[in-house]
């Protein structure tokens, strides 16, 4: 595992896949590209402006740093695919090849891959949609760009939480397998987590190599996508051919000692350039945060873009991820009677907290394909389907803060083959027409489609090995000694069962009315029809649940935008969701049981403000939501700890707030991203007395983010000019840890910092980037959530500790 023999082959394997690349694609004369590094959208500079432009979009000029320029003597379908000033955004139903449409010329050497810090976007997407201009969009969307993944050299998509203001993570034993949570809100597995526009699951590890950039829409959003919790929209957009041959080669190191050997290759072959192709490998193995630990990270993507002619295109895509790590630190269980006082102090991560051999094992397979098609100058259409596997193994200790000396760090530890599901499989689907139409002088953008998902939970048979199903105690540990060394790894079955199924499939229909150039009026309709099922062994019964018919989630929008550069706007939606299935407990009387669907319901009001190269924008939102939880059963079964509980919607999950944003560049070569959520989220109606009015667990009432990049300006000389400097501070307020609300993690400050330097080699841009990540060894807690973990029967809630210093380095060159 440790061999750096594998680092040196995989490392001169790339760079022979550069060379060959470099031989074989054919030289285009391409002289753009994306500020993202994907191809401008397919379209003419004579064509009209399609429906989903927005109408300010149709009036600005692009500036002169961003507007492109067709190359003398270029191939008529390369040049098709450049964007002019007079149709700055794509057709219809989104650009035809998923890019946002910005492109930037290239006068000389261009610039290297985040340097730019480009941190505002102005298209956002919005599946039945289309891409909008930020400002004609009545709901709150913050961003995550290409440029802060690249030059805060984030290896992992969760990591990009930390910019959001109104994200959180749940860290399910692992950062990278972490639920996401937007203003309060729990995700589920796989409604509320997209790739391009299709269901994925969110449990499972994903490489930010892999992705271009994080879009999350806060709030419901059931009338567009469907039935979802309403934790948002969390909206990964996959890196897509370039129109100019790139081949780029990043070296990295993490922590302790992580190579990391990253190779991207992208370009376009034959007549005209009608072949895009972009291939993504990923090698990372070696020592992680703490001794004695380790990660292996490998991945192997493939992206195809097929232009059938000027109109039509073809999208393939095919990934294959592995993660793997040993010896990494667990989560702490809190025993529902506390901890003997308040939390401690989170252990200090850099020290070994786990024996060798816990880990997990994952594996994710995707593939996914779409065609889009530009009927005329009013109409397109967009189908498109996926499929992933998601599979895991876990084999990590389950660590249970003590009752009574908890507040002490005492802890015990114990191993136990977890039962949960080791294995996700998702099939999701989409279906667009998006269109034109007049009523007089009042412009229609419609839009009537449907998008859906099916998704199989895997559960293992039962336990094998030397481990018994009702695990091996290892003995008490405290948090800031000596961990456990003995215990031996727990296995399970290789048998697996079907535990559970949903199926969900929706029916939608939306209008915006364009009004005059101040008024417009959006409304989208959504009918859905859910089935689910479920068993709690692999010899019970199917239960099948009645099934949802046609379930109305609409939402309803007025904008008003007072100048060109500014809009104002309130939005009421309603949504359902799918039933959130019970765990696999012996406490639960009804467990992997799925529950009827849930209902949610927001108002929101907001302001935005384009300014220049900058953007700012401001809502305020009440939101509430059935509330799931575990609850005394009401039946004569309880014996001994067994069938005590069951699980149920008993209460309602209020939440208001406010939340803000800006980005973009707020001085010369001074980019920002920066924003703040308040938030109140209570839990009212409970059928538990005690619960009633208390703050939901792991919501922060107030979160902070400031990530600030300055460029050295090119007045201080060539040499000077290629420096360039970023910090990013985080805040997060006291969070309450049980649903009782007598413990609290306590607030905490991060500051990360780092440096880069951008030259040119032989007409070729290299970069070297080194950052510090937590720099003042903060320890925290970072993640608090309800609910047991896996193997922890009686556990409230469970606690994750916060990363320690994490220092990184990756040099990065395009040939």
């Amino acid at each position: 595992m440790h061999d750096r023999f594998h680092t040196v082959f995989v490392a001169g394997t790339f760079s022979a896949l550069l060379l060959t690349g470099s031989a074989l694609a054919a030289p285009l004369a391409a002289t753009q590209q994306g500020k993202t590094g994907r191809q401008p959208a397919v379209k003419t500079a004579t064509t009209r402006i399609p429906a989903s432009t927005p109408a300010s979009a149709a009036t600005q000029t692009t500036p002169a740093s961003t507007a492109p320029a067709t190359a003398p003597g270029r191939a008529p379908l390369a040049r098709a695919r450049v964007t002019t000033a007079q149709a700055t955004t794509g057709p219809i139903a989104g650009i035809l090849d998923g890019s946002n449409g910005e492109t930037v010329n290239v006068h000389g050497h261009h610039a290297a891959d985040g340097t730019g810090a480009k941190y505002m976007n102005k298209i956002v997407y919005l599946g039945p949609l289309g891409n909008r201009d930020t400002l004609d969009t009545p709901y709150s969307v913050m961003g995550v760009p290409h440029d802060v993944v690249v030059n805060q050299q984030i290896r992992n998509i969760n990591d990009m939480a930390e910019y959001l203001p109104s994200v959180q993570l749940e860290i399910r034993g692992d950062p990278n397998t972490s639920r996401p949570q937007s203003r309060g809100f729990e995700a589920d597995v796989v409604s509320n987590s997209r790739l391009d526009g299709l269901n994925v699951v969110s449990t499972t590890p994903y490489p930010a190599e892999w992705v271009d950039n994080l879009q999350v829409l806060n709030g419901l959003a059931g009338a567009m996508y469907g039935p979802e919790n309403p934790a948002g929209v969390f909206e990964y957009t996959l890196k897509r051919p370039t129109d100019r041959r790139t081949e780029r080669l990043s070296v990295g190191v993490d922590s302790i000692g992580t190579p990391t050997v990253n190779g991207d290759i992208s370009g376009r072959v034959g007549r005209n350039g009608w072949f895009g192709y972009r291939l993504n490998m990923l090698h990372a193995n070696g020592t992680a945060y703490a001794p004695d630990s380790w990660i292996r990270r490998e991945m192997v993507s493939a992206d195809f873009d097929i232009h059938l002619d000027d109109k039509t295109v073809i999208e393939l895509d095919a990934s294959h991820y592995t993660y793997a790590e040993r010896g990494t630190a667990p989560a702490f269980g809190i025993p529902a009677a506390g901890v003997g006082g308040s939390l401690p102090e989170a252990p200090d991560l850099s020290r070994r907290l786990a024996p060798g051999w816990s880990g997990y094992n994952m594996e994710t397979n995707t593939f996914l394909g779409k065609i889009k098609h530009q009927i005329n100058d009013d109409w397109s259409f967009t189908l498109g389907g996926l499929y992933q596997d998601a599979m895991r193994q876990s084999f990590g200790v389950t660590d249970t803060l003590s009752a009574t000396e908890g507040t002490k760090g005492f802890y015990s530890a114990s191993t136990k083959a977890a039962t949960s599901a080791n294995d996700f499989r998702v099939g999701s689907n989409m279906a667009y027409f998006n269109g034109r139409v007049y009523t007089g002088p009042v412009r229609h953008d419609l839009v009537i489609g449907t998008n859906g998902y099916m998704m199989g939970n895997f559960n293992p048979v039962g336990v094998a090995g030397a481990v018994p199903s009702t695990g091996l105690a290892m003995g008490t540990y405290n948090l800031y000694g000596a961990a456990p060394t003995n215990g031996q790894q727990a296995y399970y079955s290789q048998r697996n069962f079907k535990s559970s199924s949903v199926m969900s499939q929706s029916f939608i229909v939306g209008d915006t009315l364009r009004i005059d150039k101040h008024w417009s009026i959006m409304g989208t309709l959504a009918w859905s029809w859910i089935n689910q099922k479920s068993r709690s062994t692999a010899a019970s019964a199917v239960r099948q649940l009645p099934p949802t018919n046609a379930a109305f989630s609409p939402t309803a929008s007025l904008l008003y935008k007072p100048t060109e550069n500014q809009t104002l706007y309130f939005t009421y939606g309603r949504s359902v969701e799918a039933g959130p299935v019970a765990t696999n407990s012996a406490n639960i009387s009804n467990p992997n049981a799925a529950l009827p669907v849930g209902h949610s319901e927001e108002y929101e009001v907001g302001y935005k403000l384009r300014y220049q190269k900058m953007q700012f924008n401001v809502s305020g939102f009440r939101m509430s939501s059935q509330y799931a939880m575990p609850a005394p059963a009401a039946n004569s079964s309880c014996s001994a700890g067994s069938n005590c509980l069951a699980y149920g919607y008993y209460g309602t999950q209020r939440n208001y707030g406010v939340e803000t944003q800006i980005s973009g560049e707020v001085l010369p070569n001074l980019s920002v991203l920066a924003g703040f959520t308040w938030l109140d989220a209570e839990l009212v109606g409970s059928r538990i007395a005690a619960y009633n009015h208390k703050e939901i667990v792991g919501a922060a009432p107030l979160q902070a983010n400031l990530l600030l990049d300055y460029r050295l300006p090119a007045s201080l000389g060539s040499f000077a000019a290629g420096w360039a400097f970023n910090a990013n501070v985080h805040y997060m307020a006291n969070r309450a840890a049980n649903i009782q609300n007598t413990l609290h993690t306590g607030s905490y400050t991060t500051l990360d910092l780092g440096t880069r330097y951008a030259f040119h080699v032989a007409r070729f841009p290299w970069v070297v980037r080194f950052g510090v990540s937590n720099a003042t060894n903060e320890r925290y807690w970072a993640s608090v959530y309800t609910g047991a973990p896996a193997g922890t029967s009686g556990a409230a809630s469970s606690l994750y500790a916060g990363l320690p210093r994490i220092y990184h380095f990756t040099f990065s060159s395009e040939f």
